[in-house]
C-alpha cells in the first residue's frame, strides 16, 4: 500500500473526530525571528510583473522562481500532479518549494493568495525533510495568513493526512518517480475554497470569509518552484529547485508538473489554455512547457542555483 507520509508507517489515520497535527516545539519557535512571525512568509513570492521596475523589486527580496501561469480570466480552482524531490538547501534561512498559487488582487496590500504543495524549509521545520504544506494570505503577506494550521484559517477535516508532515517516498535521479496530486476548487454555494490531496482525500477548506478579492474567483493561477537566495558569501546560493537539475535533462532527472488544469465557472476541470512562463534568471533556475496525450499540459522546471553561469 502506498503511504504518502512517514507517519503512515506507524498509524494509517487518527481516531474518529480528530485530525493529525504536527507538533510545534520550543525549538520551532526559537528559530523564528519573531514569535508573531512564526509560520508566516517573510517576503512576498512572485506575482507576474507588468513592468521591469517590479522585476527589479522582486529580485531584491531574494525570492527566485521558475513558473508557468495563466491570467486574464476568472479561475475557480486549479489542479496538478507534482513530482516530489528532496532539494538541497545551502543556508538554514532559505527554502525550496514547489506549489500552485490561486491569486487575486495586487501587491499594493490587497493580494489574496491560496497556495499548496511541497517544501523543504529548515527554518520552519528544523530539518531538510520534504513536507506537504498550505499557505494563505488576504493582505499581500503582511499580517494575515500562515503555513498549515499555525494560525486560524484553513479548516482541516481529514483524519488521514497531516499538514507539515514528511512526504514519502521521494523521487530519485535516474530512478523511480513519485508525484502528489493536488486539487483546489471553490464551492459555488458557500464560497469556501476546498483542497484535496491524492485521489480520494478531501483535506479541508479555506473559509470564504478569509478573503476579499478571492470572494468571487482567482484572476491568475501559477504552478512552479520558488527558492530564497540569501546570497551567502556575496554569490548566488546553491539551494536547489525541484530536483536540482535543469528542465533540459527531462524525465527522471528534472522535476515536473503534469496534468495542469483549471476549474471553470461550471465547476468543471478544463485545460489551462494559454500558458506563460517566467524565471528571473534561467541560468540558475529554468522552466520549459510541453503537451502530450499522457500528461496533458506539463512543464519541467528547476536547477542547481550557483554554477558557472549563475555566479
Amino acid at each position: 500500500m502506498f503511504k504518502p507520509q512517514l507517519w503512515h508507517y506507524v498509524e494509517q489515520k487518527c481516531p474518529p473526530g480528530t485530525i493529525p497535527i504536527r507538533r510545534t516545539t520550543e525549538n520551532d519557535l526559537l528559530r523564528a525571528e519573531k514569535i508573531n512571525r512564526y509560520g508566516k512568509k517573510n517576503q512576498r513570492p512572485f506575482y507576474p510583473p507588468q513592468t521591469a521596475l517590479i522585476h527589479s523589486s522582486l529580485n531584491e527580496n531574494g525570492h527566485q522562481h521558475a513558473i508557468t501561469y495563466v491570467e486574464g480570466d476568472k479561475y475557480y480552482g486549479a489542479k496538478a500532479e507534482i513530482n516530489v524531490w528532496a532539494p538541497s538547501i545551502e543556508m538554514p534561512n532559505e527554502f525550496s518549494l514547489s506549489q500552485l498559487w490561486l491569486l487575486a488582487g495586487s501587491f499594493e496590500g490587497d493580494l489574496n493568495s491560496i497556495e499548496a504543495g511541497w517544501q523543504v524549509s529548515p527554518d520552519l521545520y528544523g530539518d531538510n525533510n520534504t513536507r506537504l504544506f498550505t499557505y494563505w494570505t488576504s493582505d499581500a503577506y503582511q499580517a494575515t495568513g500562515c503555513y498549515n494550521l499555525l494560525c486560524s484559517g484553513f479548516v482541516q477535516i481529514s483524519d488521514q493526512i497531516a499538514l507539515g508532515a514528511t512526504i514519502s517516498p521521494l523521487s530519485g535521479y535516474g530512478g523511480r518517480q513519485f508525484d502528489i496530486d493536488i486539487l483546489i476548487w471553490k464551492d459555488p454555494r458557500a464560497g469556501n475554497w476546498w483542497m484535496s490531496f491524492g485521489q480520494n482525500c478531501v483535506l479541508g477548506y479555506w473559509p470564504a470569509a478569509l478573503f476579499t478579492n478571492l470572494a468571487e474567483a482567482a484572476t491568475m493561477v501559477e504552478w512552479g518552484g520558488e527558492v530564497v537566495n540569501s546570497e551567502p558569501g556575496s554569490r548566488h546560493t546553491s539551494t536547489q529547485m525541484g530536483s536540482g537539475h535543469f528542465p533540459s535533462e527531462g524525465f527522471g532527472r528534472a522535476s515536473y508538473f503534469s496534468n495542469l488544469q483549471i476549474v471553470d465557472a461550471s465547476n468543471n476541470l478544463q485545460p489551462p489554455g494559454n500558458l506563460n512562463t517566467f524565471s528571473e534568471n534561467a541560468a540558475c533556475y529554468d522552466v520549459e512547457n510541453g503537451y502530450n496525450s499522457e500528461w496533458g499540459y506539463y512543464f519541467y522546471y528547476g536547477g542547481p542555483g550557483y554554477n558557472d553561469r549563475c555566479p
